[in-house]
């Protein structure tokens, strides 16, 4: 998405080049944030005006815009938007909290980065509730059964599917993380290995056997000389392998496994990932949130639910539930 930066205020462009470079957030991310800080600015350079007419929301020049619009904004203003956000574009309330939280940032940098606020109006604001559902993810046996179907295959490209799979379901990686991965990134002796997360923030994630044999297989299994010798997935003209590709291939291997149209994906092997090594390797959220790369526990604490049939077993093995209540008249 192109960030316009010719016509946009100097202290816009200061904020983005800040949340690029300082912040190393990715140019998707930033990329949103600039979309919901630009139509905020627009809404409170109409909405501060006598008589405002929010059909011409889509034509305000945002040069037009200075830190003096800023300074009259209140938190009762900031509520108003809210407000406009929900009833007027139909946001749910995740959507707005996202959008809110791009405008907080900003007022966050205006006042406490480069003072050219003295006031930040979004200090006492309270965002809607967001209801956190649960992760959606694979059972052990469904994972087992996935697993199965990529080994069946036998070829080439076959390796490099069984070896993805392994590594989504037995690491929690995100897509952009396994795709990046570069065969200089694997330490076998140590049995580790070197991911580039969120906001460019490095983390050493350990492997275990079944993932060491499978990256060991997949790259024995690779006779033509790469384009792309660095990286360690390739696609079949020998160049990095596509996030979209690798879409494909668990689309593909979840279908062959029963599990077509669940609203499965890549994200969701990496909660499935989560899920199991909380559920049966005995770890604490600080590790999982460690072996995540999350940034805060609160991502991580998603994880900490229960199976159904764990609730179960929780309750049936009270030591009360043996109790029974004796009639005296009996």
């Amino acid at each position: 998405m192109d960030l316009h930066r010719d016509a946009n205020p100097d202290f816009l462009n200061d904020y983005l080049t800040h949340l690029d470079v300082i912040k190393g957030r990715s140019q998707r991310t930033v990329a949103e944030y600039y979309q919901d800080i630009a139509r905020f600015l627009r809404w409170a350079h109409l909405t501060l005006q006598p008589n405002p007419d929010l059909t011409q929301l889509d034509t305000v020049n945002l040069r037009d815009i200075s830190i003096r619009t800023l300074q009259s904004v209140s938190v009762a203003i900031l509520y108003d938007y809210i407000r406009y956000l929900r009833d007027v574009r139909g946001n749910t309330p995740r959507s707005v909290a996202r959008r809110m939280c791009a405008v907080r940032s900003l007022f966050r940098y205006l006042t406490k980065t480069k003072g050219l606020l003295t006031d930040d109006p979004c200090r006492n604001l309270e965002l809607p509730s967001v209801k956190k559902p649960l992760p959606r993810f694979l059972t052990l046996e469904e994972s087992q059964r996935m697993l199965q179907c990529a080994a069946d295959a036998n070829s080439t490209d076959g390796l490099r599917d069984y070896c993805i799979v392994t590594l989504f379901l037995n690491c929690g990686f995100r897509l952009s993380e396994l795709v990046g991965m570069n065969v200089g990134d694997i330490d076998f002796y140590n049995r580790q290995v070197r991911v580039l997360g969120k906001g460019n923030k490095e983390r050493i994630v350990y492997l275990n056997d079944a993932c060491l044999a499978a990256i060991q297989e997949y790259r024995n299994s690779r006779t033509n000389p790469p384009e792309e010798p660095r990286a360690l997935f390739l696609s079949r003209n020998h160049r990095r392998i596509s996030k979209r590709r690798v879409q494909q291939i668990i689309e593909h291997y979840l279908s062959a496994a029963g599990l077509a149209g669940k609203g499965l994906s890549t994200h969701k092997l990496r909660h499935t990932a989560a899920t199991l090594m909380y559920q049966h390797g005995h770890v604490d959220t600080l590790t999982l949130r460690d072996i995540l790369g999350h940034q805060s526990i609160a991502t991580t604490e998603i994880y900490t639910h229960l199976s159904s049939e764990q609730r179960q077993d929780a309750i049936d093995n009270n030591p009360l539930a043996g109790e029974r209540r004796t009639d005296k008249n009996s």
